[in-house]
């Protein structure tokens, strides 16, 4: 019954209630039976002790929860830039999302980035204005704002009642009816549209038809014919608009007092696809070498994606599979189709936040867990060994601040190396790296609140002491020229001689493109190498693009073209091809004018308008660059550019110059030649 059923995500900048509307959803559809608050630190959906502290979401809690006949698998995703890809991975895997908006601040910062994740992985949408009775709450700026910023077609389905402390319902614009709650919010009072309400609603039940008609045949013809158009014909009309993204429909509470919510409930059934309304997800056939559609049928050949890794300290890896096509069984074969590898899955389990229930399958369309797969990652495909397609990766952005970490006593320096191996599996964006000279511990991560939250997680949920030293910037290395090397390479090892000969062409390539591997080598010396030497070469050359050129940073945006070898049946190994090409890159990389690139990050700054000058200030004596600025009624909204060196410490100094009322994130950019500053 895939029809019965919809996968959404919640997503909206931070702070904006996205947690305190998801507990709302939970409570009306019986699936808790009391509101979890975050500002108690008793959301259901924050179970992590450190959400519950911050009062923030870190991780996408995932859970299901029923309404009307209809399952309901919903994921709560992070507002803040530095869980970026805990937002990435949910929506990529999501049918349809409800993007909740800030009544005082409409579209903020990281509003306008999950927009565009969702733009990229084309998720349906239905936009909910909440906190409409805060001071300064404005209903009909929001619609514009979000209409202006984020290029869609906003169509209000509600208009409020009363702002700000009198907001206290909804007119619904397409059964014409007023909609009241009463203190608890579980019980809705429906009427008729009071006289004084009576023209304004009119006025925009036709701006309803009239945007709706942009996209819709039949409401034109009827709207021209004069005819009643029936509030189940807008419904269906809308829904088809929703789905090809053509339009993004609006509904207003207030969640935390409880006004709004069951609404926006049924616009999850009413507009958001089914599994199978979405277009069929892309797979690559690695039998055939070619790209292939996989439409979603219980059916059809087993096909999951993981998309998200969490550590249980008793049931151990928890993976989270989206379930494409087919089903896997309880205790049944699951094949890892990258790694090649297969394994059992010993139990599948549907997830309600961090409690549990043991289902016999999972089947195409739905979300769940499976547990006891070991060697599974986030982004890997789940399948059979007969029909090996590999689903569309994730992409996530490069870590671009470090901190050494180290145990307080030595013996648990393998202990923290484990904790560490464990943590890097749940988060694609979390790195760790060993210095070779020191031994020391490097963990690299999106922000420095991402790695706090890291490194207090090793601290308090595994109970290891441990002391994380000051950021550091993660920096790039590169060439600004291009230069050809010819290595070769000699060593006789246990009596027999392995010998190499590779020139490598290394050329800059457009910043940002990446690096690249290409290989046409003509072989100079004797007989065919055959393709364990051409493995061996690759890996020499991807090993050196990762340590470094002179400074030991990684090294991006640089093509590598192997141009030509010298093999010989006798002596050709494949340790001394990888060793030569190593060294070949090392040396052509040398002298290739090398450059140092630094990490500059995109600076979004909310400002009262009586600050906004010494924040502009405060920006550009930290080397930044001004970009744009947007006024609001009551705040002025900045776009900048800084490097990342120059913005540790910044809340500090922003706070004060601001009297804590001025707000920032940011955001990694892009790498640009490190300036001499």
């Amino acid at each position: 019954m895939l029809s019965g059923m919809r996968n959404i995500g919640i997503m909206a900048h931070i702070d904006a209630g996205k947690t305190t509307t998801t507990e709302r959803i939970l409570f009306y559809t019986g699936k808790s039976h009391r509101i979890g608050e975050v500002d108690d630190g008793e959301a259901i959906m924050d179970w992590m002790e450190q959400e519950q502290e911050r009062g923030i979401t870190i991780q996408s809690a995932a859970t299901t929860t029923y309404w009307k006949d209809h399952q309901i698998n919903i994921i709560d995703t992070p507002g803040h830039v530095d869980f970026t890809a805990e937002v990435e991975r949910s929506l990529r895997v999501l049918d349809g999302a409800v993007a909740i908006f800030d009544a005082v601040h409409g579209v903020e910062p990281q509003t306008e980035t999950v927009w565009r994740q969702a733009r990229r992985y084309n998720v349906p949408c239905v936009g909910y204005i909440n906190k409409m009775d805060r001071l300064g709450a404005d209903f009909f700026f929001v619609l514009e704002d979000v209409k202006n910023k984020l290029k869609i077609n906003t169509i209000p389905l509600q208009i409020p009642i009363g702002k700000e402390g009198s907001f206290e319902g909804v007119v619904d614009l397409i059964e014409m009816k007023e909609i009241f709650w009463h203190d608890a919010g579980d019980e809705m009072k429906i009427s008729e549209i009071s006289s004084q309400r009576e023209e304004e609603a009119k006025e925009w039940r036709e701006k309803l038809i009239d945007a709706l008609s942009g996209s819709s045949d039949a409401i034109t013809e009827k709207y021209l014919a004069g005819e009643k158009i029936e509030s189940a014909l807008i419904k269906s009309e809308l829904r088809k608009a929703v789905l090809k993204r053509e339009v993004l429909p609006m509904f207003a509470g207030a969640s935390r007092r409880n006004i709004g919510v069951q609404p926006v409930i049924d616009a999850i059934i009413d507009y958001l696809p089914a599994p199978d309304e979405r277009a069929a997800a892309t797979g690559h056939n690695l039998k055939k070498e070619e790209d292939i559609s996989i439409p979603c049928d219980p059916a059809g050949q087993p096909l999951g994606l993981v998309f998200k890794i969490q550590n249980d300290r008793e049931a151990g890896s928890l993976c989270y599979v989206r379930m494409y096509s087919g089903s896997f069984k309880s205790g049944a074969a699951v094949y890892n189709i990258g790694k090649k590898k297969r394994e059992r899955a010993n139990r599948i389990l549907r997830m309600h936040s961090n409690k549990s229930e043991p289902v016999d399958s999972l089947n195409a369309g739905d979300i769940g867990v499976i547990i006891g797969m070991k060697l599974a990652q986030t982004g890997d495909t789940i399948g059979s060994e007969g029909w090996p397609v590999l689903l569309e990766k994730m992409q996530f952005p490069e870590p671009v601040i470090s901190v050494s970490i180290e145990p307080k006593t030595i013996s648990d320096q393998d202990k923290l190396k484990d904790i560490l191996a464990i943590l890097s599996k749940e988060d694609p964006t979390f790195t760790i790296k060993e210095n070779e000279e020191t031994g020391q511990l490097i963990i690299s991560g999106m922000g420095e609140l991402h790695l706090d939250v890291l490194v207090t997680r090793i601290l308090k949920e595994f109970k290891l002491s441990a002391k994380a030293g000051n950021p550091q910037v993660t920096y790039r290395e590169s060439i600004s020229k291009a230069n050809e090397y010819t290595e070769n390479f000699s060593k006789v090892i246990a009596g027999k001689e392995n010998a190499a000969g590779v020139t490598i062409l290394l050329e800059p390539a457009q910043r940002g493109s990446g690096n690249k591997y290409i290989y046409r080598a003509k072989n100079s010396g004797k007989g065919e190498a055959p393709s364990e030497i051409l493995e061996a070469i690759e890996r020499g050359v991807t090993g050196a693009f990762a340590s470094g050129i002179a400074m030991g940073y990684p090294c991006i945006d640089i093509q590598a073209t192997v141009t030509g070898i010298q093999y010989s049946e006798q002596t050709g190994t494949e340790f001394a091809f990888e060793a030569c090409a190593s060294m070949a890159f090392d040396e052509a990389a040398r002298n290739a004018s090398p450059v140092l690139l630094e990490p500059i990050m995109a600076v979004d700054l909310s400002s009262p308008h009586d600050f906004v000058g010494e924040v502009m200030s405060l920006v550009t004596q930290r080397g930044g660059q001004i970009l744009s600025m947007n006024s609001k009624s009551d705040i002025d909204e900045i776009k900048a550019q800084a490097p990342m060196e120059k913005m540790f410490g910044f809340m500090t100094s922003l706070r004060s110059v601001s009297q804590g009322r001025a707000s920032f994130t940011l955001v990694f950019s892009h790498f640009e030649k490190k300036s001499e500053r």
